[in-house]
């Protein structure tokens, strides 16, 4: 069981004046349940850029992501998320100040709130996510499905291991990954799977998204793989995906129920006006 230790309205307006894009958090301290649905067997850790906002080209999200595999299921979250509850949860443990709280929150901050959980349930994907923390989160669970990988010659040396190159077009996106035939495990970062190996490193064609595995660690079994989703709002992928382009484009009409109609002009490096298909610069991993 987990409880979200936060301050009891901790409205983090932390906005990064490079991408003109606000983080809000909100904690009114529920409690959510936690399952163990599996243990761990191996965590794989990654560094992720990812072009949320195509506005601002220039700067990309980074953040360190973690990949736990069981023996039957995986998960795939924040690292920095992980840190933030660990460390404000032993701030209300310890009796910490508000203000402490409100830094430690700051200092943490995540900007990756989806988690990924393959094979759980079996046969299906589950991903959760939180829009301004209890305000909404989310549980969109869909059937498993494997991207149809083309083998390549290309190779490529990562963390020591020769990997092989493979290509897909999966979730609307052209994907190139580098798995190692050495390590029998098929698996990898957010969605992609289904390898003789596991996918050290990916990469979409545009340049959007990219993961790459900075190290490894064996896992003695001890360790659960822990789902705390069962009390998320479950929606549709349709409405997942809508309500995280209008978080996306309104943050806090979204949050006060307010969505105004939002016009973005995007523009590129030489300044010249471009058009997304969307009209928005909101750019999910998943199209």
């Amino acid at each position: 069981m987990k409880t979200r230790h936060s301050l009891l309205l901790v409205l983090c307006l932390a906005a990064a004046a490079a991408q003109a894009q606000m983080n809000i958090k909100i904690s009114t301290g529920r409690t959510f349940r936690q399952d163990t649905i599996d243990r761990k067997v191996l965590t794989v850790q990654y560094d992720m850029e990812a072009l949320t906002d195509l506005a601002h080209p220039g700067t990309p999200l980074k953040e360190t992501m973690r990949l736990d595999i069981g023996q039957r299921s995986s998960r795939f979250y924040s690292y920095t998320a992980y840190l933030a509850d660990s460390v404000l949860a032993a701030d209300a443990a310890n009796g910490a100040s508000m203000e402490l709280m409100a830094r430690h929150a700051e200092q943490y901050r995540s900007q990756w709130s989806e988690q990924t959980f393959k094979r759980y349930p079996a046969g299906r994907v589950t991903t959760l996510d939180e829009l301004a923390g209890d305000i909404s989160r989310l549980r969109c669970e869909e059937p498993e499905e494997l991207p149809r990988w083309t083998l390549t010659a290309d190779t490529l040396t990562l963390l020591g291991y020769r990997c092989t190159r493979a290509t897909a077009s999966f979730k609307g996106r052209q994907w190139s990954a580098w798995f190692a035939p050495d390590i029998a495990v098929s698996e990898g970062p957010w969605k992609l799977c289904g390898l003789p190996g596991l996918i050290l490193r990916a990469e979409d064609a545009e340049g959007h998204y990219r993961f790459t595995a900075n190290g490894m660690e064996q896992s003695c079994g001890a360790e659960p793989i822990v789902f705390g989703g069962r009390d998320y709002e479950p929606v549709s992928r349709k409405q997942y995906n809508k309500m995280q382009e209008r978080f996306a484009a309104d943050p806090v009409g979204f949050i006060t129920g307010s969505m105004p109609n939002v016009k973005v002009s995007i523009r590129d490096e030489h300044g010249n006006a471009t058009k997304n298909p969307k009209d928005t610069p909101y750019n999910p991993i998943e199209r």
